[in-house]
């Protein structure tokens, strides 16, 4: 049987490039969303990464989303920003949200953009991080279609929802909290079936709410939240941040991320920024060089370390690509 294809990060970033024009999505366009997934591979997010580059494609392709679309920006308020992906990858409408953050949030001490009319936003810390590189804390909340059912029901209603928070670190890189509300990210059941691997009991139930380890049951059934009705409850408070917010649609509304029927999905995110060194009168710095000598010294490893490993391996090594996906990959470029 022949092993993964090792492919350096500009290698990869070409192929899905190249792929995602193909599949009518427009040169700058796709160099972006091409860029987003290489770096979610790269940080060991393979849910996020290179797995979704066939439905993203056939998606262009049919025009559920728009590879052509342009992000408007509509300042409804000095630090507020109302952005409308036209149907779009969410990826170019971040782009154009976080550099206006960044400046609003110095100017004014926090500011927010909510974006309408979005997609599938991958590593919801991605965002969050690049806001921290410049000195910013940053939340994300972003909805999802319909994966999860509320406390004391049976049928899905909620999305996984994902959360994710930074802040920039006295030393080094920022602190990064990312998490899904189900027990784990959608995209890690995608990724594996995919793979053509079995999922571990415990992630999902199948659509007769049974548990499964089969990663087709677990998309048609029910993601398990993460602390049962406590997870059940944040994710509806992301739903109410990221979709009726941003006036999007809310995730039982929404059609599928992961195939190229029905409609866009039209889903939303919210992105605060806040002004650390302003709120805390310039304390912020040293007591987040506390928090982190606090860590250490009861042996304990800040969240979101582990990316920072395995994003230094695939900048050495590049990154393993699976012969069935890569083949997928190559055929839609050519």
């Amino acid at each position: 049987m022949t092993g993964p294809t090792r492919l350096s990060l500009d290698a990869a970033q070409a192929l899905l490039a190249r792929a995602l024009e193909r599949a009518d999505t427009s040169p700058a366009n796709a160099a972006i969303v091409a860029a987003a997934l290489v770096r979610a591979e790269a940080d060991g997010q393979r849910g996020h990464g290179l797995s979704r580059l066939p439905s993203y494609a056939a998606q262009s392709r049919v025009g559920k989303v728009d590879g052509h679309a342009e992000p408007r920006v509509e300042e409804v308020r000095p630090a507020a920003l109302r952005i409308d992906a036209a149907h779009g990858f969410a990826y170019p409408a971040m782009a154009v949200a976080l550099p206006e953050l960044g400046a609003r949030a110095r100017t004014h001490g926090i500011a927010a953009a909510a974006i309408h009319r979005s997609h599938h936003f991958g590593v919801a810390g991605h965002p969050c991080e690049d806001l921290a590189a410049e000195g910013l804390a940053a939340f994300i909340y972003g909805n999802s279609p319909r994966a999860i059912a509320p406390a004391g029901a049976a049928r899905p209603l909620l999305g996984t929802n994902p959360i994710a928070f930074a802040a920039p670190m006295a030393e080094g890189p920022p602190l990064v909290i990312d998490l899904a509300l189900s027990r784990v990210a959608r995209g890690k059941i995608l990724a594996a079936q995919k793979a053509g691997e079995t999922i571990p009991e415990g992630w999902a139930l199948d659509p007769e709410g049974q548990p499964t380890t089969d990663p087709a049951a677990a998309i048609a059934g029910s993601m398990i939240a993460i602390g049962e009705a406590k997870g059940a409850a944040l994710a509806l408070m992301v739903e109410v941040m990221a979709a009726a917010l941003a006036g999007a649609q809310f995730g039982f509304e929404a059609s599928s991320l992961m195939n190229a029927e029905g409609g866009p999905p039209a889903i939303g995110q919210t992105i605060l920024a806040v002004d650390v060194s302003a709120l805390s009168g310039g304390a912020f710095g040293a007591r987040m060089g506390d928090l982190a000598a606090a860590y250490a010294e009861v042996g304990a490893r800040l969240p979101g370390t582990r990316r920072l490993a395995a994003r230094a391996a695939a900048e050495r090594e590049g990154i393993a690509v699976a012969p069935a996906l890569l083949a997928e990959i190559q055929a839609l470029a050519e």
